[in-house]
């Protein structure tokens, strides 16, 4: 995709709540928590985005995972001028 992705991977991401509930296991209420912050934050991470990389966001995606604790965040750029 040449110069059109841009990834974010984080680790280390979960909070001790979230961490005492996947030690509980109850994995899926960090999942969709997290889920539903990433929902509602897209339009704020998309703009920040667009602004810092001067280019529209055609896509976004994002995914929690457990075990390792990883997030990803994935943005396609529309293609430069």
């Amino acid at each position: 995709m040449d110069d059109q992705l841009l990834a974010c991977v984080r680790g280390g991401v979960y909070t001790d709540v979230e961490k005492t509930l996947i030690e509980g296991r109850t994995p899926q209420a960090v999942k969709e928590t997290r889920s539903a912050f990433q929902t509602t934050m897209q339009d704020k991470f998309v703009s920040d985005v667009q602004r810092l990389s001067g280019r529209r966001v055609a896509s976004f995606s994002s995914y929690s995972h457990i075990g390792p604790d990883v997030e990803v965040e994935l943005f396609v750029l529309a293609p430069g001028p």
